[in-house]
């Protein structure tokens, strides 16, 4: 039976309300995470409908990608100063305004300016992460920080089948249209059935930290992503991620003196916070690379001797059970969190992506056996990706909760970003010829990405058996110490 945390949301809220808060919470990080991949089914279209060329079309996603980066922190940040509904709204009202934009023109800068809306409203999904920890009543607080968690890694999952078919079937315009209608639920919903937890801690807000980190971040991730077509010895990509660099380390001597910084730096260098967000870096590393390894070997034509011919839409219905999978393994990683404690189940998660990885490695000859491999990792996925903010949550001040878990998923965007350039320097380094003057990656690429995948996982692992132990146990760590410093806090 749940005992009502003193001066808690839950207070007011009964099981049934806390679940369909809970609910909210999920649809709106799913319809904010769809944006990753909504428009990866007519990336080689784009430059024809855009009127564009191909390296101007690549902002497309390349877009979003920056800006959700770049929002995560920062609006974090934002909530635990102002409060996490009206952040909650404000993110879900950006992303209906950056889908119609897109939905109702065919014009590069003005779908760009869409593009950039949509990967700011990433923004919601760490926030969600910290309000849920406030409102769930004590039983469900892991079992609702996993499923809201998991969406982050299940909207992209699912955004890739689900967009291949409306492309396939009505304008691409109709792809917008569809998230700016989820979009608009998930404001109505944040706004009717949200409820406001009285958990802003006035500070003023750092302006020039988050100008600083933006140029920095948005520098180096341009250049780690634009290496491969710009060159990683060109000019253009050693100078963005110098430059990046450069002001990085600027943004963290300029933090380190500021009274209200962005991201407290001294909390972050904390070892089980460094650690976590280490091992986001790697974790999400693995979850990445199959995401763009897999497709790209199930759609090459048969005629290569080992791709297996799937049609767009194809490969992305054999994608879509890993998001079923992160799901599913949802529940289970709630249990292991309650019953093992986050450093374990964060470590077991990856392991278990490292294995998906050497399945992959072994078994590339049919679409099923990718299937498996994919579901193994997704499952890893699942269990792994709610430990990571409970372990950051177990380790911060109540008031930096919504900055810290946005940083750590600033960290898993950069081993995102990161795996995108290294699988694109593997594949395009080992290829060989289908026709004169047409070269693909090679076989032996396809598995030397899984192994670099394997490897970047079970690293993470390894890291995350570095964090200390919680001196409160494995039962419930994240919901005795976090939930009782927050209750503390409310009024």
């Amino acid at each position: 039976m749940n005992t009502p945390r003193p001066g808690s949301a839950t207070d007011s809220l009964s099981t049934t309300g806390a679940k369909l808060v809970v609910l909210v919470l999920c649809l709106g990080s799913l319809s904010a995470a769809l944006t990753q991949t909504l428009v990866i089914p007519i990336q080689g279209e784009l430059p024809q409908l855009l009127n564009t060329s191909a390296s101007n079309a690549s902002w497309v996603v390349t877009a979003t990608l920056l800006a959700g980066a770049v929002a995560m922190p920062v609006t974090g940040r934002v909530a635990d100063i102002v409060g996490k509904k009206p952040v909650l709204v404000v993110s879900a009202s950006i992303l209906v305004l950056g889908s119609l934009i897109c939905a109702i023109s065919s014009s590069l800068p003005v779908v760009l300016t869409g593009r950039v809306l949509q990967g700011l409203a990433m923004g919601f999904i760490p926030v969600a992460i910290s309000l849920v920890r406030e409102v769930a009543p004590a039983h469900m607080v892991n079992t609702a920080t996993a499923a809201v968690s998991a969406t982050m890694g299940v909207g992209g999952a699912l955004g890739l089948p689900l967009a291949a078919w409306i492309a396939q079937s009505f304008d691409w315009h109709a792809l917008f249209w569809m998230s700016a209608g989820l979009a608009l639920l998930m404001a109505v919903l944040s706004v009717v059935l949200l409820p406001h937890v009285k958990d802003e801690h006035p500070a003023r807000m750092d302006f020039g930290g988050a100008i600083g980190l933006a140029i920095g971040l948005v520098s180096v991730l341009v250049g780690i992503s634009k290496g491969t077509s710009w060159g990683w010895s060109d000019g253009k990509t050693i100078g963005a991620v110098v430059f990046g660099l450069v002001v990085l380390v600027l943004w963290g001597l300029y933090e380190l003196r500021h009274h209200d910084p962005l991201v407290d730096l001294r909390t972050s260098a904390k070892r089980p916070v460094l650690l976590t967000n280490i091992a986001a870096v790697l974790i999400g590393f693995g979850m990445m690379a199959q995401s763009i390894v897999v497709p790209q070997l199930l759609q090459l034509p048969e005629a290569t001797g080992f791709g297996l011919g799937q049609s767009i839409l194809q490969a992305g219905l054999w994608m879509a059970p890993g998001g079923i999978m992160m799901m599913l393994f949802a529940p289970v990683s709630a249990k292991m969190l309650t019953r093992f404690g986050a450093r374990i189940t964060l470590s077991v998660g990856a392991f278990v992506i490292a294995g998906g990885y050497l399945v992959g490695v072994f078994l590339t000859a049919a679409p099923w056996q990718l299937l498996l491999a994919t579901c193994v990792i997704c499952a890893g996925v699942g269990i792994g990706y709610a430990a990571m903010p409970t372990l950051i949550l177990e380790n911060v001040p109540v008031h930096e909760a919504g900055s810290s878990v946005g940083l750590n998923g600033l960290m898993r965007s950069m081993g995102t970003t990161i795996a995108g350039a290294v699988m694109a320097a593997v594949l395009s380094a080992q290829t060989v010829s289908l026709a004169p003057g047409v070269a693909i990656p090679s076989h032996d690429a396809f598995r030397i990405c899984f192994i670099i995948g394997a490897a970047a996982a079970a690293l993470g692992a390894i890291v995350v058996l570095f964090i200390p132990r919680s001196a409160r146990g494995a039962s419930g760590p994240a919901d005795l110490g976090v939930d009782d410093a927050v209750a503390g806090t409310r009024v």
